[in-house]
């Protein structure tokens, strides 16, 4: 893929274009600009495959050159990269087919194309349809990361539990443990209608919440479903996962 990288900031520029010097080979940088005009220029100079594009410019911000890249004759795919989580609704049209949150991490550059390498001009990480929200069109359907110098991905649907421990988080799910090199912040900020924050270090799938449980020594804790793992329940917290049950319980009775 010959991909192209459009940001105002230079060095965001720098860090993808050595990032992609570390991919295997099968994508070409084709070059960078640091505005929507300049990248409308160069894709109709040339041809470009995939353009990482920041939603924040001078002049023609990302989401305007995306419509106008859309008009071309051969359109390249988009992914917009922004600092914002999550991102606004401006992405919801089609000509945006993913996002990439800043700073750029390795394994979430690498996920986009792995799969845009695949599906050729079919809109990279949409996910499956049960992962979808309106509200949040363009977001990653799947969580990757390497296992033993592989890229291992794993389908939200499948998400157990998040537990942050040091710099990394571990991803449990149903068929294991995936450690990702994320915050755990983030990924509460990217899927707020899918996790629910238990403890400082710990969010939990909504829909793997069966219910809470008292302990002998007075704490509380959750009760899973599909896994035995107890997971504790901060007094901080303790509250507002009350009240969310509660909600929950009304609108399924």
């Amino acid at each position: 893929m010959k991909i192209l990288v459009v940001d105002d900031d230079s060095p965001t520029r720098e860090r993808i274009r050595q990032l992609l010097a570390k991919t295997d080979g099968r994508h070409e940088f084709a070059g960078e600009a640091s505005d929507g005009w300049e990248a409308i220029a160069r894709c109709r100079a040339q041809p470009v495959d995939l353009v990482f594009l920041d939603t924040q410019m001078p002049g023609l911000n990302g989401f305007e050159a995306a419509h106008h890249l859309a008009k071309l004759d051969k359109p390249p795919t988009v992914v917009l990269m922004t600092s914002e989580q999550p991102l606004p609704l401006q992405t919801s049209g089609q000509e945006i087919a993913a996002c990439l949150f800043k700073p750029v991490r390795p394994e979430r550059l690498e996920e986009i194309l792995l799969v845009a390498s695949q599906c050729g001009s079919e809109h990279p990480t949409q996910g499956s349809s049960s992962n979808r929200n309106p509200n949040y069109p363009t977001r990653r359907g799947r969580i990757t990361a390497q296992y033993r110098g592989r890229m291992r991905s794993v389908d939200l649907s499948d998400i157990i539990y998040l537990h942050a421990d040091q710099k990394y988080v571990t991803v449990r799910h149903l068929g294991g443990e995936l450690l990702v090199d994320e915050s755990l912040r983030s990924l509460e900020q990217e899927f707020p209608d899918l996790f629910v924050r238990i403890h400082r270090n710990a969010l939990v799938a909504r829909s793997r919440f069966h219910g809470l449980e008292k302990d002998s020594d007075g704490t509380t804790s959750v009760r899973l479903r599909d896994c035995p793992d107890r997971l504790s329940v901060s007094r901080r917290h303790l509250a507002e996962v009350r009240r969310w049950l509660n909600q929950r319980d009304r609108q399924a009775g």
